[in-house]
């Protein structure tokens, strides 16, 4: 029946795509997916009873397959439809974001920003900072020193501002701060244009211990004094480890005074050195495949 009907619509209608056998199929999925009594919706259009939920109104048809194909909870899927419109993701960025398991990572980062932070800039900031960060665009080995993972983010500032998030604004790695007499350099340092604070980011490649909470402690001070505006908030710090132990952290923010998250971050680990020599090299490939 659907490839008749198909067929009959691309008849009646000439010219006008949209009407494939496949594409009526997607339409019966939104029609089951957000019909009325399926959907939580507000009063005001639950009365009129045929729009689906606003932000997933408001969408593209593509961005509305994305999240139909691949997400099958209705909270979960409104989640990722308002923040697809509130930052404009692609649909590219918004297969990305499923695909890293975003919603379940997105703001819960362990920090003090309840205790440091003025009310509600406690909780933007804290939406803001995610837990773990995923660095799947990475690819390091046993031997990997900190400096190498900084290196490898920066080579893949792209890819590392994508997981970052909206309105995160690259200032510098290994950052320079003359305090008193003695220099000194923070890993990497960010703006957030939207919440209009510096964020000062220290990589660890180990587990997190209590001195890491102190160290950050003073470069937050020491932006706030050096480099932040008068219109300028608070500096955040955020520590990102390989591992951390809650319990742990937990106390080492607790009495600390500047606003500061920790989370892990994931990466992809390198394949072994036996697997390695085991695979064909690039020029091996393309003598296999021929020229074009």
């Amino acid at each position: 029946m659907i490839e008749a009907l198909a067929k009959d619509l691309q008849a009646a209608f000439p010219g006008v795509a949209g009407f494939s056998a496949r594409n009526l199929w997607r339409m019966r999925a939104f029609h089951l997916t957000y019909r009325p009594e399926q959907t939580i919706l507000p009063q005001p259009v639950a009365e009129i009873g045929v729009a689906p939920p606003e932000p997933l109104a408001d969408l593209p048809w593509g961005h509305n397959i994305v999240l139909m194909e691949k997400i099958k909870g209705a909270a979960e899927r409104e989640w990722y439809a308002r923040k697809t419109i509130e930052h404009g993701w692609s649909r590219n960025v918004l297969v990305h974001q499923i695909e890293g398991d975003l919603h379940r990572r997105q703001g819960k980062a362990l920090t003090n920003f309840e205790r440091t932070l003025p009310a509600p800039q406690s909780d933007l900031a804290q939406q803001v900072l995610k837990d773990p960060y995923n660095f799947d665009f990475l690819t390091l080995g046993q031997g990997t020193h900190e400096r190498d993972l900084e290196r490898g983010l920066l080579e893949h500032l792209r890819a590392f501002l994508l997981e970052l998030g909206v309105g995160f604004a690259f200032v510098g790695g290994q950052y320079h701060l003359a305090v008193g007499e003695q220099d000194f350099y923070m890993d990497l340092l960010f703006y957030h244009l939207r919440l209009r604070w510096f964020v000062v980011i220290d990589l660890k490649m180990g587990e997190f211990v209590p001195e890491h909470a102190g160290k950050m402690n003073f470069y937050c001070s020491a932006v706030d004094d050096l480099l932040r505006h008068a219109d300028d908030a608070p500096t955040v710090g955020l520590l990102l480890h390989k591992t951390k132990d809650r319990v742990v952290a937990e106390y080492a923010l607790r009495d600390v005074n500047k606003p500061i998250g920790v989370a892990d971050y994931q990466i992809t680990a390198a394949l072994p050195s036996d697997i390695q020599g085991s695979l064909p090299t690039v020029e091996q490939l393309e003598a296999e495949l021929g020229p074009e």
